[in-house]
C-alpha cells in the first residue's frame, strides 16, 4: 500500500484524513464491509438518561468502578457520570472512547482490531484524537447515529459490555 501525505489544517481536517485513512485500511482488509449509519439528529436527554441507566445498571451489578461519556450526534456531553474510586485517567479516556466511536461511527473494538492486525491500519496510530481501545460504541436509533457511549475503568472487554448495554437500551 502507498503512504499517503495530506496536509493537516485543524481537528476538522484530521477528523476527515483519520476517515479516510481507516476506509483504506479496513476497506484493504474486506471488501464486504457492512454499511454504515449516517449521523442523524442529536439524542434527547431523556434518551441519554435511559442508556446511562442501562448502562450503570451492567456496570454496578457487575461492581465495575467505571468511568460512562454520552455524546449526542454532534459530539457534545450530554451525560457524564464516574463510579466511586475510578482510576482517574478513566475520565478522559471515557470521552476519548465515545468520541472515536462517534467520528468513526463504528464500535473503537473494530478500529482496535484494525492496528493490531498491522499492514496499512498502522496509519491509524497517527491521526490525532482517536482512542483505539475497546469500549466506545455509536448509539444508533432510527437507523441513524444519534449519539455514542463511551466507558473505562476496567478491562476493555467489560468496558464495551457496559457501554454496549447503554446503546443497545435505545434499540
Amino acid at each position: 500500500m502507498k503512504s499517503l501525505s495530506l496536509p493537516m489544517k485543524g481537528l476538522r481536517h484530521a477528523g476527515m484524513a483519520s476517515a479516510l485513512v481507516l476506509g483504506l485500511c479496513l476497506g484493504a482488509q474486506s471488501q464486504a464491509q457492512p454499511a454504515v449509519p449516517d449521523y442523524g439528529p442529536a439524542l434527547t436527554l431523556d434518551m441519554a438518561r435511559k442508556a446511562m441507566s442501562a448502562a450503570d445498571a451492567l456496570a454496578r451489578g457487575n461492581g465495575w468502578n467505571v468511568a460512562i461519556a454520552i455524546l449526542d450526534s454532534g459530539g457534545q456531553m450530554v451525560m457524564y457520570q464516574k463510579f466511586d474510586n475510578t482510576h482517574h485517567a478513566s475520565i478522559a479516556v471515557a470521552q476519548g472512547k465515545a468520541r472515536t466511536a462517534l467520528d468513526m461511527r463504528r464500535p473503537t473494538r473494530v478500529l482496535e482490531e484494525a492496528v493490531a492486525s498491522g499492514g496499512g491500519a498502522l496509519g491509524l496510530l497517527s491521526a490525532r484524537e482517536l482512542t483505539l481501545l475497546q469500549g466506545g460504541v455509536p448509539i444508533v436509533s432510527g437507523g441513524k447515529i444519534v449519539g455514542s457511549i463511551g466507558v473505562s475503568g476496567v478491562a476493555s472487554a467489560n468496558d464495551e459490555k457496559v457501554a454496549f448495554a447503554g446503546a443497545e437500551a435505545l434499540k
